[in-house]
């Protein structure tokens, strides 16, 4: 029996069986060759036979409405995306199927010796105990966590331990902003919504470079979305037990997204590529957000969704003259995100920053806040007159310059940046882990009182020193 779609009158195919499910039938349908081919191949005509891939259809009045015995053919109404539901996109065979996975299977495998001989190479080879305990659940965990270490990134850290505890203050971050030359101070009013032509003034120009850089897609912008209100910081005993503040951050950035005044113009969306950065049990809500919204008006091609960066913590005792890697449990490693100055490895780990020099890109905006987004444009325009190669904005009245930072980046400083990752300096703080270690065959926890390991932080500001003082700007946002 023939199966025509009664809306368009194609025949897609013809029904080989029917299996009785208890509810309802099922029809077993074999495609033509030329209908909903994943590859696109098969010729158009109606004569293609029927040699396609087998379909499941219910048979159901609301999707099977008329069956028409004499003329041997039935009408059928799917939902959309029904019929490609039921297509498998990988066509090949069974045994080319379990040679691609066994391929995969030996790249994992690789990759996972590599990993362990850098960790042995750093003589951290406790970590591997877990693999002699647990199911295979478990000591697959493991094996992910130990490819999930940023072991460059981490040999770097341990070598600026000595630098243990420093705070980073905001006359360290911006090296005496006092001597840098390209300097604009700005009222915040001048960024409420609907800014008259006459509150900006003189600096109207450099809202509409910024417009016109944005609208011919060479700016490109990384939301960083993770927490940094901790990032760090010294560890405070009277805080130790607070409860942390509702995680609320799907819901701010859907607000921020929605507001065309505030974030970047709904018409220059699919022109300007967008990177978001956040903690890893908030990825699949931030994708979910993207896809339910149409993804705002951006382009899905150069949307990017990337797990902030985190380094494992280690031990603040020496121990055969090397700083041990904790343990969160013996098939888990004990992590710390790293703080603002990760976006740098991100975008150099992931390739980023080289897909968007191949987009042309001119400038990289990062921000952390929604006050900083209001006036990035002005930021942006500012360091286009001068020609600098980063820009810093920062507020009168704050005295933690990492809460809301806002910076933009030229492609070429950028660059230099993603090759020269080692030259970024790390901060060791001091702070109190619980994690697990094992002792004569058996694992123990330890829950200290005082600070017993170092988490590493490294700031974004320290991206400054990568260039010249007269290649960076400053703009301080005044009351």
């Amino acid at each position: 029996m023939r199966v025509i779609l009664k809306e368009t009158g194609q025949v897609v195919g013809t029904v080989v069986n029917v299996f009785n499910t208890g509810a309802s039938d099922l029809l077993h349908v074999v495609l033509k060759s030329s209908v909903l081919r994943p590859n696109g191949s098969g010729s158009n005509s109606t004569e293609s036979g029927d040699s396609g891939p087998l379909i499941w259809v219910p048979f159901v009045e609301e999707i099977v409405p008329n069956v028409d015995l004499t003329r041997r053919e039935m009408q059928i109404t799917p939902p959309k995306g029904l019929l490609e539901l039921n297509v498998r996109s990988d066509e090949r065979s069974k045994k080319e199927r379990r040679q691609l996975e066994w391929k995969e299977r030996k790249k994992y495998q690789k990759r996972l010796i590599a990993a362990k001989k850098k960790l042995c190479e750093m003589e951290q080879q406790h970590i591997f105990h877990g693999f002699r305990f647990g199911e295979k659940s478990e000591t697959s965990l493991l094996a992910d966590q130990i490819l999930s270490v940023n072991s460059k990134l981490l040999q770097q850290a341990l070598q600026n331990i000595e630098i243990a505890s420093k705070r980073w203050s905001i006359t360290e971050s911006l090296t005496g902003t006092k001597l840098v030359r390209n300097r604009l101070r700005i009222s915040e009013k001048c960024f409420t919504p609907c800014t008259s032509e006459e509150k900006l003034g003189a600096n109207l120009n450099l809202q509409e470079k910024a417009l016109h850089l944005v609208s011919k897609g060479k700016v490109a912008l990384v939301l960083d979305m993770s927490d940094q209100r901790n990032h760090g910081k010294e560890y405070d005993p009277s805080l130790a037990f607070s409860v942390s503040m509702e995680n609320s951050e799907t819901s701010s950035l859907q607000t921020l997204l929605c507001d065309d005044e505030r974030f970047v113009k709904v018409e220059y969306r699919l022109s300007v590529p967008l990177v978001l950065i956040c903690p890893a049990d908030e990825i699949n809500s931030m994708e979910k957000l993207f896809i339910s919204n149409n993804y705002f008006g951006f382009d899905p091609e150069k949307v990017w969704f990337l797990e902030e960066e985190k380094l494992p913590v280690v031990s603040s005792l020496l121990e055969q003259n090397r700083h041990k890697i904790l343990m969160k449990s013996p098939w888990e490693i004990l992590q710390s995100p790293v703080g603002s100055g990760g976006v740098i490895s991100l975008l150099s780990s992931n390739g980023i920053a080289e897909n968007l020099a191949r987009m042309s890109v001119e400038y990289i905006q990062v921000c952390c806040s929604e006050r900083y987004i209001s006036g990035s444009s002005l930021l942006l325009g500012f360091v286009n007159s001068k020609e600098a190669d980063i820009g810093v904005q920062v507020f009168e009245d704050r005295e933690d310059i990492e809460e809301g930072f806002g910076m933009i980046f030229s492609m070429d400083i950028m660059k230099k940046l993603t090759r020269q990752i080692n030259k970024l300096q790390f901060y060791a703080v001091a702070k109190p882990n619980s994690h697990v270690e094992l002792v004569e065959k058996k694992w123990v926890e330890v829950d200290p009182s005082s600070p017993n390991s170092y988490e590493f932080y490294l700031t974004i500001f320290s991206c400054l020193n990568a260039s010249p003082l007269g290649k960076i700007c400053v703009m301080e946002i005044t009351e």
